[in-house]
């Protein structure tokens, strides 16, 4: 764990309940205020204080959603910060960690928290994956606060009852309206993708096709090399043949010159013989 700093006198983090100050103090502050405030809000906790440790079944769907993501975004030429569990302050609010926040058109970088007053926004969408944690925590305590809190998209994916729940701020409200699923999927407006489930595993769509997961691009990039590998080798097979074609020809072409070179020769001698 790390260790906790004193921040500046004007605002002093517990490390019980770490808040990032109200608005209105940060925005009094100077700059190097601000940065010993970042520098001291808590980006690692013990596990009493968060939650309990995760297994597989919690843990692979944010990796692969965030992975899955974090490459499709890249293809395209997007910048959107993606993270799981990186602490998440707002001015005065409790700290939240959700299990996968999305947020467009920032810089893509490492970060240690995300501070909605210093990067000048907040996050743009929230995913929780639930297991066998807190279902209340993840379905009513979450939807009413991160709707507070103006996060314009929140799913849910609850892997054990294979249940994907999804919901949208709406307009001019502090309210989250559920999502209603279009053929069994989820439309995020956020990430301009589809979400749907395959069995127990989450999945998005970009229009009919599913975007590929790490695995799947690795199994397609062995097969395109494999591929590529025999159609080096039939290339080189066929140049093989064509080299020994050509060899035959030219050993065919001095055996005829050979031969064309001793008849002349014989010819000669003849003609010498009878003169």
């Amino acid at each position: 764990m790390q260790q906790q700093q004193r921040a500046p006198t004007s605002w002093v983090i517990d490390p019980d309940d770490p808040r990032a100050p109200p608005q209105e103090l940060w925005d009094r502050m100077t700059p190097d205020e601000r940065q010993r405030v970042l520098d001291t809000l808590p980006s690692e906790f013990e596990v009493s204080e968060a939650s309990p440790p995760e297994g597989d079944f919690h843990f692979n769907p944010k990796a692969a959603a965030k992975e899955t993501l974090g490459g499709y975004f890249q293809r395209i030429g997007r910048r959107v910060y993606l993270a799981c569990e990186l602490p998440v302050y707002y001015p005065a609010e409790r700290m939240f960690a959700p299990d996968l926040i999305a947020v467009l058109d920032v810089e893509v970088k490492e970060r240690s928290v995300w501070s909605a007053s210093a990067e000048g926004k907040g996050v743009d969408l929230a995913m929780e994956v639930l297991w066998s944690g807190s279902s209340k925590k993840d379905l009513e305590d979450n939807v009413t606060r991160y709707a507070a809190l103006g996060i314009p998209e929140y799913f849910v994916f609850d892997r054990r009852r294979r249940r994907l729940r999804g919901f949208r701020l709406a307009a001019g409200s502090a309210r989250y309206q559920p999502i209603v699923p279009q053929e069994g999927r989820l439309t995020s407006a956020v990430l301009g993708l589809d979400l749907g489930l395959e069995g127990d595993r989450l999945r998005f769509f970009h229009g009919l096709a599913p975007l590929p997961e790490t695995h799947e691009l690795l199994t397609r990039l062995g097969a395109m090399v494999g591929d590529l590998e025999a159609r080096l080798d039939e290339t080189e097979q066929r140049l093989d043949e064509e080299r020994q074609r050509t060899d035959e020809e030219r050993q065919r072409a001095d055996d005829a010159e050979r031969r064309l070179a001793e008849a002349l020769a014989e010819l000669e001698r003849l003609r010498r013989e009878r003169g």
